[in-house]
């Protein structure tokens, strides 16, 4: 797995701006690479704002966003179109402004969906999914160009939280029961899958996202500390703003 690096911007604004434009780059060198580009999203305040932000950015226009396969990393198991489900923020924030292919968005099953009330079943089904788009010769999962994930207080990332039975879960998506955080039931791509992806991005914005980010850069375990345990194939990169990495060491900062 690559090497952790990190990016401090001056405030959450200039933070969400400047992950919107590495986002924008990042989908065009992947496209002119390999004539498509994967994403997986994230939820959150930071997340909604790096989205809008990619809305407004001219530079968006670039993209062939009908060669865009659009994941989800996790998603609070509630009915379609519910405002706390992160599909819905995304399509608020981004989604519905850019003009993507329909079968190459794919969001995590709903409760009321055709996999029905059981988060077990939905994880299979997003399971299932994920297999069928994987790459010849790769059984379980696609290719993923960039993988986002916020940071919680806890240093939770998805919906993989601290010392959680999630952790010993083998299966690329699992279902998610007693969430320390609201609500109790959610679907997640599982560490082992996260870390398929080319590159991982961790946002944060915060003082209280502080302590959690600093714990992960220096070392902590991944089941007390998910966040610590998340890394692309190639680059794993923290995007945070001042408050947030409070607590990284100096040389690991790269101020922007």
């Amino acid at each position: 797995m690559s090497e952790a690096s990190v990016a401090v911007h001056a405030n959450a604004d200039l933070l969400a701006q400047a992950v919107a434009v590495r986002l924008v780059v990042r989908l065009l060198d992947a496209q002119a690479e390999r004539g498509q580009a994967s994403v997986v999203l994230t939820g959150g305040r930071i997340a909604a704002a790096v989205y809008r932000a990619v809305a407004a950015l001219p530079a968006r226009d670039a993209v062939d966003w009908s060669r865009v396969d659009v994941w989800w990393g996790d998603e609070r198991f509630l009915p379609a179109g519910d405002p706390e489900r992160n599909e819905t923020q995304a399509r608020a924030a981004l989604l519905d402004a850019v003009p993507l292919e329909p079968a190459r968005v794919h969001p995590m099953p709903a409760s009321d969906g055709p996999a029905g009330d059981d988060p077990e079943t939905a994880a299979a089904g997003y399971a299932a999914e994920l297999a069928r788009a994987a790459r010849p010769g790769h059984a379980a999962l696609p290719h993923f160009d960039v993988l986002m994930l916020g940071v919680g207080e806890d240093g939770h990332v998805a919906s993989v939280f601290p010392e959680h039975p999630v952790h010993h879960d083998t299966r690329p998506v699992s279902a998610v029961r007693g969430s320390p955080k609201p609500p109790p039931v959610r679907t997640t791509l599982t560490l082992p899958t996260i870390n398929t992806a080319e590159e991982v991005w961790l946002i944060a914005s915060g003082a209280d996202k502080a302590r959690a980010v600093g714990m992960a850069l220096a070392g902590a375990g991944p089941v007390q500390l998910p966040a610590a345990g998340a890394q692309g194939v190639s680059r794993t990169l923290w995007l945070l703003d001042r408050a947030a990495a409070a607590d990284v060491p100096p040389r690991l900062r790269s101020l922007r």
